[in-house]
């Protein structure tokens, strides 16, 4: 079998999910300490809408008392639930570091920790050219990924830029769940945009494995550009909302199939991080803030 075949078929195999799965249940509210609390970052807010009006943006912006050329810049999904993710000891710790980030939460302007209708729309790659496309998990309208990597390239960023004064040249994506999608989304058809993508529990089932339509002509993509990926995922997370059920389903093996993937790629270095003892809703914090330790350490992944 052709070397190129033989990757897209075992890509193909993402597919391996569910069709029919459970509704999520409803969200807690928002409560991030570190916004009352005084630390070594100090933390401002932008209010933005996307480009058709339909989702409000809340971005908080964390800056440590000094930036130099060297500070990296971390655009951190699911902003209001990463800020909730975040405490005092942590700020100040990554202060103390070489290379501690500007933190850049883009969440949504409401006062859940998690907006579920918006992050779908905005979070998901389309697929085909069906007018309407609807999630699997929600029902809700999805397939506005590169909307919304257009909103942090071309809106959002520009606006950070303009704060500090400088253009990063570590940035930094993090996102969990359909946040770790987008990432790899992101990755995928926009390698150049990020310099580290750091994908936790991507829902890699989403879409019938949807994600591999973005494989290949990466070769091509990566040219000029040479990021690094951080794929973390915790080892009692099952392969899909519903495979916690199936026997025999193996839980990571999609994941692995898609690192030996992109490991064969010149130009990108790609890691695997799984997490002992965690599953799905626990890997937000801890691969949130395992990320930006790795990065305020300001030494690339080997």
């Amino acid at each position: 079998m052709p070397r190129a075949l033989g990757i897209l078929l075992s890509l193909a195999l993402l597919a391996q999910g569910a069709p029919a799965v459970a509704r999520p249940v409803a969200d807690q509210p928002m409560d991030a300490p570190v916004l009352r609390e005084a630390s070594a970052y100090r933390f401002g807010t932008l209010e933005m809408d996307s480009a058709d009006g339909a989702r409000h943006y809340r971005v908080w912006i964390g800056q440590p008392a000094s930036l130099d050329a060297a500070t990296p810049v971390a655009y951190l999904l699911d902003g209001n639930a990463a800020m909730s993710a975040l405490d005092t000891d942590l700020l100040n710790r990554l202060a103390q570091r070489p290379a501690p980030p500007v933190l850049v939460a883009v969440g949504y302007a409401t006062p859940l920790r998690i907006e579920r209708s918006a992050r779908t729309f905005d979070y998901t790659p389309r697929i085909g050219g069906a007018a309407e496309q609807r999630d699997p998990l929600t029902a809700a309208p999805s397939g506005g990924a590169d909307a919304f990597l257009d909103f942090l390239t071309q809106r959002l960023r520009p606006l950070i830029d303009q704060r500090l004064k400088r253009e990063s040249s570590r940035q930094l994506l993090w996102g969990h769940s359909y946040g770790g999608l987008l990432v790899l989304h992101a990755l995928m058809t926009r390698p150049e945009t990020f310099q580290v993508y750091a994908a936790a529990s991507p829902s890699l089932w989403w879409g019938n494995g949807a994600i591999a339509a973005d494989r290949p002509g990466m070769e091509l993509r990566l040219r000029g550009s040479r990021p690094q990926l951080l794929l973390m995922r915790g080892d009692l997370e099952p392969a899909s909302p519903t495979a916690a059920a199936e026997p025999g389903v193996v839980r990571d093996a999609a994941a692995k199939r898609l690192l030996e993937s992109l490991r064969q790629l010149d130009g990108l270095e790609a890691r695997y991080e799984t997490f002992p003892g965690l599953g799905h809703g626990p890997m937000l914090a801890a691969s949130l803030r395992h990320t930006l330790e790795w990065l305020s350490q300001g030494v690339p992944a080997q």
